[in-house]
């Protein structure tokens, strides 16, 4: 990444923008996620990103050499790291909790965003983004619910050897799936009826 500044046009009654490195890439990321929740991955361009983040399109080529390697950087730079593990002293409270935000991330814009580039894919053309989901948003969340279960298994609260990778999968993939597959809105997740119908009764004793 380079850290020149551009000089660019703003809006008609406004003054000139000039921004430089973080500043311009942040401008650029957010006009990604605007376009992509807006029109869609495939007609999102180079030269509406530019225009969206008021700069000029050879400043993103500069940067990015195509598209695909825009809306990646995109995606790494704005989704969030995962948060700690919940502890309201059950493992009901903990398990909504971490249902919760998982939720509350793809209800987002910024899961909008990468719910637009994930309908419009093919597996082979969305693999890389794919990637990046697992690695920053299902993979911390598969992991936060294991630790909720081990603490359960502690507390006498899970079944003893109840707590594998597939059983920690169940939550995301569900998730998932309801969305994907059967255009699941917000109502459809209720994390309540998640925890209390699917994953509780699966790792009780």
């Amino acid at each position: 990444m380079t850290a020149e500044t551009d000089a660019v046009p703003g809006p008609v009654a406004g003054p000139p923008l000039r921004r430089r490195g973080e500043a311009l890439e942040s401008a650029i990321h957010e006009a990604v996620l605007r376009q992509l929740t807006t029109d869609g991955y495939a007609r999102l361009t180079m030269e509406g990103v530019a225009a969206a983040a008021q700069t000029g399109k050879a400043a993103l080529y500069r940067r990015w050499t195509s598209k695909e390697e825009l809306v990646m950087d995109a995606l790494r730079a704005s989704l969030p790291p995962a948060g700690p593990v919940p502890d309201t002293g059950s493992l009901r409270g903990d398990l909504l909790a971490v249902v919760a935000g998982l939720r509350a991330a793809m209800f987002s814009d910024l899961g909008a965003a990468v719910r637009a580039i994930m309908s419009e894919l093919d597996h082979r053309r969305a693999h890389a983004f794919v990637a990046i989901v697992l690695e920053r948003v299902v993979e911390p969340t598969t992991a936060l619910i294991a630790e909720v279960l081990d603490r359960g298994t502690a507390r006498g609260e899970v079944r003893p050897g109840a707590v594998t990778p597939l059983v920690t999968d169940v939550v995301p993939a569900l998730m998932l799936y309801r969305i994907k597959m059967c255009g699941g809105d917000v109502v459809q997740l209720d994390p309540a009826e998640i925890v209390d119908e699917v994953l509780l009764p699966i790792v009780r004793p």
